[in-house]
């Protein structure tokens, strides 16, 4: 199976997998599955380590770049046709991170992996927890 990981299930299976349940844990894991981790992911990470507001990932874009590696997931490049596949999204929700990693699922396509019940609502190859 393919799966795409929400920014969030990208940071928490690198520093705190047990928030995750066991199934979710264990599709990630098996080498039957590609996982990969969008470079909006990477954008957003940057932005909000960036400004160190409470809440913020616990280290850089530059960074998770380097551990999702070390981590055996690949890099999705954002396409032209990813970034256009956003305005046929219905108006379910407003993060542009999130609209983008849905348009990216749909078009390659993609399990998104999430907790994000906004993110669920699109359906379809989305996997919520």
């Amino acid at each position: 199976m393919r799966l795409l990981l929400d920014t969030h299930v990208a940071i928490w299976a690198l520093v705190s997998p047990e928030v995750m349940p066991d199934a979710i844990r264990a599709l990630i894991a098996d080498p039957a599955n590609s996982v990969h981790v969008s470079a909006a992911s990477v954008w957003e990470i940057a932005i909000k380590h960036s400004m160190a507001r409470r809440g913020a990932p616990p280290f850089s874009g530059r960074q998770a770049i380097e551990y999702f590696g070390q981590a055996g997931y690949a890099l999705l490049p954002v396409s032209p046709e990813h970034a256009a596949g956003v305005e046929a999204l219905p108006s379910l929700h407003a993060d542009p991170f999130d609209r983008l990693l849905v348009a990216q699922a749909l078009a390659e396509p993609f399990r998104l992996i999430t907790h994000d019940p906004m993110v669920a609502a699109y359906g379809g190859s989305v996997i919520h927890f």
